[in-house]
């Protein structure tokens, strides 16, 4: 069963996320200390516990505000004023537009068909000017508003609540985590059994029904497949076991994730993932052909993106955990 952390362990939580590891553990006690002895000083005045501790962390400010007098961090660039609405901003474009960008270009050089060493060249140019793009951009508009206040707040940072105060991060080794990823593998190799034996399709051709799969890839293919999702599943509980995510485990993450998407896409660029008779008989039309050069490249793209996700993210909750 997990709980829900505190408004005081999520404050300390979020204004310890920017601090330098070896400092990081003194902040945290320093701070929660000088915390509950403010909440003291006010339930000793009549004050409800919960209403004190409302009132002195909506008094201490944002967090990452604190965290940077605590280290001496100047927060300069486009102005103190502004200079954390712009860092958040910033950095939430730079996880999305490039991203999108570089998906955009590759799909449309692949459904034109275009080889992988040309893909690569037109992505890589594209990459690095929506990269410059958005810092130049999104910098330059801060500085303009802030520059045009005269010293007024323009709107674009408001008075600092406890509302914004972000949740604690999963560090993805809870009873929750596991669960979920084990009933998730179990359907997901339900889904392949079902598709090898039985079919997704009927059709009266074929006699019966029409895996998406090719069936070609039954036995052995499916069997490896299966295989790397038992050890999955064998890695959930790992980690669960030891309480949290450690850059051994999310190394072997890596291996299983690359292990699944390079045969997956090496299947695909041959022609041998996908049952070459599923898309004439869902859609018996010229169409088919269309369609299938579309499914495959989404679905490449979408192997790709996932493996590297979740690669990232497993070396991400390592690095929380420390």
């Amino acid at each position: 069963m997990t709980t829900t952390a505190t408004l005081t362990e999520r404050y300390v939580d979020a204004a310890t996320r920017t601090v330098p590891e070896a400092q990081r553990a003194d902040l945290a006690a320093e701070l929660r200390a000088s915390i509950d002895d403010q909440i003291d000083a006010k339930t000793d005045g009549g004050m409800p516990h919960a209403e004190a501790e409302r009132v002195v962390l909506t008094e201490l400010g944002d967090p990452d505000k604190l965290a940077a007098g605590y280290t001496d961090r100047q927060l300069f660039v486009v102005g103190p004023r502004y200079y954390l609405a712009w860092w958040r901003l910033l950095k939430l474009l730079l996880a999305i537009v490039p991203a999108c960008a570089v998906f955009g270009v590759a799909l449309g050089q692949t459904l034109a068909g275009e080889s992988f060493g040309t893909i690569i060249g037109a992505v890589w140019p594209v990459l690095l000017s929506v990269i410059v793009h958005v810092c130049f951009w999104t910098t330059l508009v801060f500085w303009i508003v802030e520059r045009s206040a005269r010293g007024s707040d323009a709107g674009f940072v408001g008075e600092w609540t406890l509302d914004q105060l972000p949740e604690s991060k999963d560090r993805g080794a809870g009873l929750t985590n596991l669960i979920c990823s084990i009933v998730f593998l179990a359907l997901a190799a339900g889904a392949i059994l079902w598709d090898q034996l039985i079919g997704f399709v009927f059709t009266a051709d074929a006699g019966g029904g029409l895996p998406f799969l090719a069936p070609s890839l039954w036995p052995w293919w499916i069997a490896g497949l299966l295989a790397l999702m038992v050890v999955e599943a064998l890695l959930e509980i790992a980690v669960y076991a030891s309480g949290r995510w450690q850059f051994g485990t999310a190394t072997v993450n890596v291996v299983l994730n690359v292990a699944v998407a390079l045969p997956a896409v090496w299947l695909l660029t041959r022609g041998e993932l996908i049952n070459p008779e599923f898309f004439p008989a869902v859609i018996p039309t010229d169409s088919a052909a269309t369609v299938a050069t579309v499914v495959s490249a989404l679905t490449g793209f979408g192997v790709v993106a996932i493996a590297a996700w979740d690669s990232i993210d497993g070396f991400r909750k390592a690095r929380r955990a420390r």
